[in-house]
């Protein structure tokens, strides 16, 4: 009995996405708001949401959780569920409406909760 041939990254998994996916998005979002005017709040918000799911960031970017590593998708549930509850109820928002809903769409995104990627 053979065993099949498997894509990379086939089991290396962000959230629900293949990492070689995450990072792909990652980098084009990255070079598309390259330059002096190129980012927003809401890119900003996306780039760190995705850097903390690839494990390149020292704490979560709404809770501040400062697990080592990568997030696995439990944790990275609970970050989108904390950043949906900020974007509702401004009295609990730490950081911009904008830069908020970024980190949601990313983080969303990657937990398979939105087909839209940012």
């Amino acid at each position: 009995m053979s065993t099949p041939e498997r894509e990379p990254f086939e089991d290396e998994h962000v959230g629900t996405r293949y990492r070689a996916e995450v990072e792909a998005a990652y980098r084009k979002l990255e070079a598309a708001t390259a330059g002096p005017d190129g980012r927003t709040p809401f890119s900003r918000g996306a780039l760190t949401g995705y850097r903390w799911a690839l494990g390149r960031a020292d704490a979560a970017p709404v809770t501040g959780g400062t697990d080592a590593g990568a997030p696995d998708l439990g944790l990275l549930t609970a970050e989108v569920d904390a950043v949906a509850v900020q974007l509702e109820d401004t009295a609990q928002r730490d950081v911009p409406d904008d830069h908020a809903r970024g980190v949601y769409e990313a983080l969303a995104w990657i937990c398979g909760q939105s087909d839209l990627r940012p």
